[in-house]
């Protein structure tokens, strides 16, 4: 199978030939449809995230399952399906306890199957699988935890894009225990993440929501998904635009950017007893600046959301509802398709910060 390679970073992907070992118990061989090119792939290709190397990177995805190990059970061969990049193993204590997003077994070894091995070689090499998935590849074995069927109505790469942009992006509304029908909202940053987030707000009638970012074009782009004003922060104060605009600030403000400043930004452009929402990663060991007499006299709040706030099947099962329904917009986020070759042009549009998400999409 080919698969694109992460040798080190600050270096484009690989293109390469690779070994794959068959599927073993509980796991399946899912044949690629289409992957997501993400911002999360990039932080580990420029290095402000990092994760054992060599590395097969994507974990936005759909595939079909072509052969299963012993014990699975909960798909067959030909099942289409989404793809989850936290496969959880349903026993450690936030499984139990019904966050199975963060599950601990996961995040203790994502790039290692969960027998702790490897199903990937070059050579005498052994390549790891980012979020045991790897979905820059023609093929990739994964538990069969990764994988939520889907009808055929569904398009790969919408599929794809519900595996993580959507996912992150609404679900981290319509989950949050502090979202209300018809408030306020303000998005910074209005990448595929951001989007959503907008989308989840109108979801909720959201009587305003506000875009931010610093390119014209991208807040332009806003408008198709929901945004009702936009603010460019190259050009004014967000924080005092989103005063203005609501008499005091904003019920919730999500930073799907990652950044300190971002995140500072978000917490001070709520209202009293309002929530800035972290969704975006930052690098590896930055803090965000909170004003403290501002967070505490005012009551405000700073929930972390990862993948949703939700089991990520649960989510993926309500958007794919919604998009037949036509409710979310997802074909509209996709601007850009390319083939696997074409990765590395891909990941440059995504950094020059253009409309939309890219999708490689592979041949049937």
């Amino acid at each position: 199978m080919r698969a694109a390679v992460l040798y080190e970073p600050h270096r484009p992907l690989q293109v390469r030939e690779l070994e794959q070992e068959p599927p073993k118990a509980g796991e399946v061989l899912v044949r690629m449809g289409a992957a997501g090119l993400c911002a999360s792939d990039h932080h580990f290709m420029v290095g402000t995230a990092k994760m054992p190397l060599p590395l097969v990177l994507g974990h936005e995805a759909g595939g079909t399952v072509v052969e299963t190990g012993e014990g699975v059970t909960t798909v067959r061969p030909g099942d289409r399906c989404i793809l989850s990049f936290v496969p959880n193993c349903g026993h450690c204590r936030v499984c139990r306890s019904g966050k199975p997003q963060l599950c601990e077994t996961h995040q203790a070894a994502p790039t290692l199957q969960f027998d702790g091995t490897l199903r990937l070689h070059d050579g005498e090499q052994g390549i790891h699988q980012m979020h045991k998935m790897g979905a820059f590849s023609d093929y990739a074995v994964m538990p069969q935890q990764s994988c939520y069927p889907i009808p055929s109505e569904v398009p790969m790469p919408v599929a794809a894009l519900i595996g993580c942009c959507v996912t992150t992006g609404v679900g981290s509304v319509i989950n949050n225990p502090e979202a209300r029908v018809g408030m306020t909202v303000a998005v910074f940053g209005c990448g595929g993440v951001g989007l959503n987030v907008i989308q989840g707000a109108r979801l909720l009638n959201a009587s305003k929501i506000i875009a931010v970012d610093i390119l014209d074009h991208k807040l332009e782009f806003s408008y198709r998904f929901g945004a009702t004003d936009v603010i460019n922060a190259r050009e004014v104060d967000a924080v005092e635009a989103i005063r203005e605009l609501t008499g005091g600030g904003v019920d919730l403000a999500f930073d799907s950017f990652g950044s300190p400043q971002v995140m500072s930004d978000a917490v001070k452009a709520v209202r009293k007893g309002g929530a800035g929402v972290m969704i975006g990663l930052g690098p590896l060991g930055e803090s965000a600046p909170v004003d403290m007499v501002d967070f505490i006299r005012n009551q405000k709040s700073l929930l972390g959301a990862y993948y949703g706030m939700a089991s990520p099947h649960e989510t993926f099962g309500k958007l794919v509802d919604l998009y037949l329904k036509g409710r979310i917009d997802v074909d509209g986020l996709i601007t850009r398709e390319y083939a696997l070759d074409e990765i590395n042009e891909g990941f440059d549009a995504l950094a020059s910060g253009e409309d939309g998400r890219g999708v490689i999409v592979y041949p049937n």
